[in-house]
């Protein structure tokens, strides 16, 4: 188990990382970053059980895809936190030639990237389809996967799920960020996703429910509950409570920062609410 004071110091590193990366290119999505960061956290530095150095095939360990791929500012720099690439790269995100693009891609060969993301709605597929590899190859370890609730907008996801409840995928345990925001205003004004738990079950997977996805300790409880729920003849589904934005006050609650970075004052209002803990790049 990681110490919780280690993992609450690096979840306002990585706070800091996704303003100052947003800001200095005026571009990018800091809203669902920020909303995800404590979830990215721990599941990386404590609950995956990961092999050093990275490869595509990733056997012998677990494995995590990022869906809704927009929110790549907290995915690199959770990435880079953990060694899979220098922590002075977040710097050239989004820039010409970069391997930190907008959404999350493979022919830079970026350390920890196992496939483009963005397009939403197709993570659940890619997911499902590693996962069965892994029971092909006997290899016991897990696949995680983290979804927008927005994103669940896309009918692609629901062809997957019912696929995986019905072939037992039950190696699988993919979260649903559910903060009730997307680009155009709140989810539910956009298209109603309703009572997501049913469905889920309908299509016969074994659903957990946390009610605070910005609670470090609430996180890992409800991941080693997932874990210990997988290989039981269902796939698991974590529907994730968060709040957008989170720990940038006036950034929290909103979908006006789904996709728009701080100018020169906000930045320095969001970075003084998380002061630096480890060390800026």
């Amino acid at each position: 188990m990681a110490d919780t004071k280690d993992l609450d110091a690096l979840v306002v590193q990585v706070r800091r990382d996704i303003l100052r990366m947003v800001h200095k290119v005026n571009s990018g999505h800091p809203g669902g970053s920020l909303g995800c960061t404590e979830f990215l956290v721990t599941l990386y530095h404590d609950i995956m059980e990961l092999k050093s150095g990275f490869d595509m095939d990733g056997k012998g360990e677990d494995i995590f895809f990022l869906s809704n791929g927009h929110i790549s500012p907290v995915f690199y720099s959770v990435l880079a936190r953990r060694g899979y690439f220098p922590i002075a790269e977040l710097d050239t995100f989004r820039l010409i030639d970069s391997r930190l693009q907008g959404h999350p891609t493979t022919h830079e060969g970026l350390p920890g990237v196992r496939i483009a993301s963005g397009s939403l709605g197709q993570g659940m597929s890619v997911a499902i389809g590693a996962a069965q590899a892994k029971k092909l190859n006997k290899d016991n370890h897990l696949v995680y996967s983290l979804h927008g609730d927005g994103e669940l907008q896309e009918g692609q996801n629901w062809e997957a799920i019912m696929y995986a409840g019905s072939k037992g995928v039950d190696n699988l345990i993919a979260t649903i960020d559910r903060n009730g925001q997307q680009i155009d205003g709140p989810t539910e004004e956009v298209m109603s996703l309703g009572d997501l738990r049913p469905k889920f079950e309908a299509f016969g997977w074994d659903v957990l429910e946390l009610s605070d996805g910005n609670d470090l300790q609430a996180v890992r409880e409800a991941l080693l509950e997932a874990k210990s729920r997988s290989g039981k003849g269902k796939p698991v589904a974590i529907i994730m409570t968060t709040v957008m934005g989170n720990g940038v006050d006036f950034m929290m609650h909103t979908h006006a920062w789904h996709g728009k970075a701080p100018n020169d004052e906000q930045l320095e209002t969001a970075l003084a609410q998380n002061p630096e803990t480890l060390g800026d790049y």
